[in-house]
């Protein structure tokens, strides 16, 4: 969405994609009912930028789930698959729905069953492949450029990626690099190696990237822009080091992976990866020190905490992702601007979420049916998420809600979550129960509120 600054909402606003665009609900829990569990990752990419496409190679290592597994599910896309082998057996994938499946051959299928998938591939991605100039980055929809599951938030698996970057080229990926192999026309295969992610959060940039580096405290941050010179790139991000911290403090826990990049890049993108992020120069501002304008950088560093270390279970729980990270960038003006910073940006989720209201749509948070857009999910997941997350700031007094939040951080990292980890957090360092406000907020009844106490 574009327009005046004055009337975009500073949460999410600018395009900031993070969710799925098809506003379906997504019920698939991965690990339950696709049943495997991922283990690990490996893959060799070779983009074209000039075609906008790309070559590849991958092995998917996982584990089933549950008995008489026939097939694996993943995500559907527009990519060839050339070869497709489960221990040097070729299966042939058919698209089914939105599907990509492949059989299992023989006796596979019994539960607790190591698999690996190898596969080749080439295409063109429909989604998340963004040439700017001579440079390309991704965004969310990884499992459009190569083969995993978009919407299964809770399986979280490492990713190995050899990149092969064309010569006077820079690379930007997910993870911590490896090492750089040289190749006789001057090209690189850089490789990443990633802790535990789930799958829309790996991503990569190739280019001709200008790059600036600072550190803060224990931590590595580097900023990377298109059609931009060094000193741009550090006004537009002086903040960064003391968001981080500040973050860092509320959580309890350091920036992941003590390293943080962020790729400014044209228009007004506004996504995380897995440690790093990707912003648009409509999204960013020209000089620190607005508190309208500083809200991109703030909502996708804190996703490094609330969203990639920890990571809700499925669509249904997805606030726990958004509505917390909306809620900290009021958090983190009300530290730099003041406490009317605070509530001009919670004003804004007001005002979103009373126009879903308006329009006679109102849900729990979570819930898993059907929201009628994207937009309406969003009034929901994240700004009566930031709004929820407000009120049991209130209830609950500075001290209890601070140190629940980071209990609840703590305990998870690393992992995934629902809501009642988040309800147990809190009941444990309030010490009282919060049934009450959670089932009027979250769950919704009484019967949900029973059944995520269980």
């Amino acid at each position: 969405m574009k327009g005046n600054r004055q009337t975009i909402t500073g949460l999410v606003a600018l395009s900031i994609a993070c969710l799925p665009v098809s506003a379906r609900a997504v019920t698939q829990d991965s690990q339950t009912s696709a049943g495997y569990d991922v283990l690990a990752q490996r893959l060799e990419l070779t983009p074209d930028i000039a075609g906008k496409s790309l070559t590849a190679r991958q092995v998917i290592t996982l584990r089933l789930t549950r008995p008489n597994v026939r097939e694996l599910a993943f995500s559907d896309n527009t990519l060839t698959i050339d070869s497709a082998t489960v221990r040097g057996i070729a299966v042939t994938p058919v698209h089914r729905g939105d599907a990509l499946i492949f059989p299992l051959p023989g006796d596979d299928g019994a539960r607790g069953q190591r698999i690996t998938l190898k596969l080749t591939y080439h295409g063109t991605p429909a989604r998340g492949f963004v040439v700017a100039g001579e440079s390309l980055y991704t965004r969310y929809f990884a499992c459009d450029w190569m083969v995993c599951a978009q919407n299964a938030f809770g399986d979280k698996a490492p990713l190995t990626l050899d990149l092969r970057v064309p010569a006077g080229m820079r690379a930007l990926a997910v993870g911590r690099h490896v090492r750089t192999l040289s190749q006789a026309d001057g090209a690189s295969i850089e490789r990443w190696k990633t802790r535990p992610y789930s799958a829309y959060l790996y991503g990569f940039a190739i280019g001709h990237f200008t790059r600036v580096e600072e550190r803060a405290g224990a931590a590595r941050l580097t900023t990377w822009g298109i059609g931009t010179d060094a000193t741009s790139l550090r006004r537009r991000f002086a903040e960064t080091g003391a968001i981080a911290e500040f973050f860092s403090g509320k959580a309890g826990v350091a920036l992941p992976a003590r390293r943080y990049a962020q790729l400014l890049v044209p228009g007004d993108e506004a996504q995380e990866a897995a440690t790093y992020s990707v912003v648009g120069t409509q999204a960013v501002p020209q000089a620190p020190g607005d508190p309208v304008e500083d809200w991109a950088i703030a909502h996708e560093l804190a996703h490094q905490w609330w969203g990639n270390l920890i990571t809700c279970t499925s669509l249904r729980e997805f606030w726990l992702n958004e509505g917390i990270t909306t809620f900290m960038t009021a958090a983190w003006k009300e530290h730099r601007f003041g406490h009317a910073a605070y509530e001009a940006e919670l004003d804004l989720a007001r005002a979103r979420l009373a126009r879903a209201r308006a329009a006679g749509f109102d849900k729990p948070l979570a819930w898993g049916g059907t929201y009628p857009n994207l937009g309406t999910r969003r009034a929901v997941q994240y700004s009566k998420g930031a709004l929820f997350m407000d009120a049991l700031r209130h209830t609950l007094g500075e001290r209890a809600f601070w140190s629940g939040l980071r209990r609840y951080t703590r305990a998870h990292a690393g992992g995934t979550v629902t809501s009642r980890d988040l309800q147990v957090a809190m009941e444990v360092e309030s010490h009282r129960s919060l049934a009450e406000i959670f089932g009027l907020w979250v769950y919704g009844s009484d019967a949900d509120v029973a059944e995520n106490s269980a």
